[in-house]
């Protein structure tokens, strides 16, 4: 019995001791916590003032007073190829036709675009100032594979990852760029599935578009942009598929706009051609859709000789219609398809076919917008005579009304 009551002590005291341990344990513990809870509320006040000073929005200046795209503007180059920041919004635009050597055919598009700060940080000294935004797009059409790939950046100024020099023609956007060496015209852009390495050269002088340097497009004032074209350049070089290297030639086309409020609230969206004749000559339009179904008067285009000299043509010197609609599953827009173009003051009648359907870039992630860009062939006759060609279609706002300032 004894034996029984003295084990049973000796547990119950293996207990206490073991209750004792826990306790002086946990005492430790909530001591140690509580110490260092002490610290931090001694280090909060501190913290929260440096994190105003780290973290607070920056004091902005008055708002940025850019100017506007104005009769009168008097071009040079090569410095229009460069960044002209005192406009608000800036785009170099480049599309093209590329061969391999054994015939497989690709079309690309490559697109780096600006766009200004509204206010300027008051600390103008400041390496990390925003000024502007940079945004790119970059398109691979593989005619031969039928696919359509697309990939998009932004950046901002400040962070040495995109830029646009005012005084040499050099854009980039994380490694993608065009750069004028000489005179020639390097134009690179990877990316996983697709990627171009290019050498362009021009074959005619740049092509003013619209009158007395301006593209208007609407009838307010300053609505308009300052836009030219080269729009022969003779392209060679290489493209990836993968990583695998083809060595391409073909024909590229090149875009250059800034102004500061071109379009108007009252329209919805554009359609806008390239087209490159087999015969040397060259043509722009596009066209300018309203929202109350309408087409803006101020659409216009250019036609370019085989000589390179531009001639301006308004709304009612051309003509376009479409035969059929292409929908998209992803954005669930109506796209027009299979283009005639006629131009009655060149004799030119032209089909203009879509080399893969699905040519649509959804742009979530830069420039919020989804458009059609895509690659065309061209056939059809001028003065009685065959002539074909190859060319690109862009448009936008069919899917919702375009709401970007461009």
């Amino acid at each position: 019995m004894n034996e029984v009551f003295n084990e049973k002590v000796t547990e119950e005291a293996k207990m206490s001791f073991e209750r004792k341990k826990i306790f002086l344990e946990r005492k430790k513990i909530l001591h140690k916590t509580f110490s260092q809870l002490k610290r931090i509320l001694k280090i909060i006040p501190m913290a929260a003032a440096l994190s105003g000073l780290l973290f607070a929005p920056p004091v902005l200046a008055a708002e940025r007073v850019y100017k506007k795209a104005l009769p009168g503007y008097k071009y040079s180059f090569p410095q229009d190829h460069f960044s002209h920041d005192q406009f608000k919004t800036e785009w170099w635009y480049y599309t093209g036709h590329l061969q391999s050597k054994d015939n497989k055919h690709y079309g690309f598009e490559l697109t780096f675009f600006r766009t200004g700060a509204d206010h300027e940080p008051e600390n103008k000294a400041s390496s990390w100032k925003l000024e502007n935004f940079y945004l790119a797009h970059f398109a691979v059409t593989d005619e031969s594979g039928k696919r359509f790939r697309f990939y998009e950046k932004l950046n901002r100024s400040g962070l040495n990852l995109a830029g646009a020099r005012s005084d040499t023609y050099y854009v980039h956007n994380e490694g993608w760029s065009v750069e004028k060496l000489g005179e020639h015209y390097l134009l690179k852009a990877d990316a996983p599935e697709y990627s171009i390495h290019l050498i362009l050269d021009a074959a005619k002088s740049p092509v003013i578009h619209g009158v007395d340097g301006v593209s208007q497009k609407a009838s307010c004032l300053g609505c308009a942009s300052h836009y030219y074209s080269m729009t022969r350049l003779k392209a060679e070089g290489l493209l990836f598929v993968g990583d695998k290297p083809q060595e391409v030639t073909g024909l590229a086309w090149m875009d250059h706009e800034f102004g500061s409020n071109q379009l108007s609230s009252e329209q919805s969206g554009w359609d806008w051609f390239s087209i490159q004749l087999d015969d040397n000559r060259e043509l722009m339009l596009y066209i300018l859709r309203r929202t109350d179904g309408t087409i803006e008067p101020a659409s216009s285009g250019t036609i370019v000789d085989a000589q390179g000299k531009a001639t301006h043509i308004k709304l009612n010197d051309f003509k376009v219609t479409t035969d059929s609609i292409w929908h998209s599953p992803k954005s669930n827009a109506n796209y027009p398809m299979g283009w005639h173009v006629t131009v009655p003051s060149a004799n030119l009648d032209l089909t203009l076919k879509s080399n893969l359907q699905d040519q649509e870039l959804m742009t979530a992630r830069s420039t919020g917008v989804n458009y059609w860009e895509g690659a065309v062939t061209v056939t059809g006759s001028s003065g009685g005579k065959a002539v074909g060609g190859q060319g690109y279609v862009e448009m936008t706002g069919y899917g919702e009304k375009f709401k970007k300032k461009i």
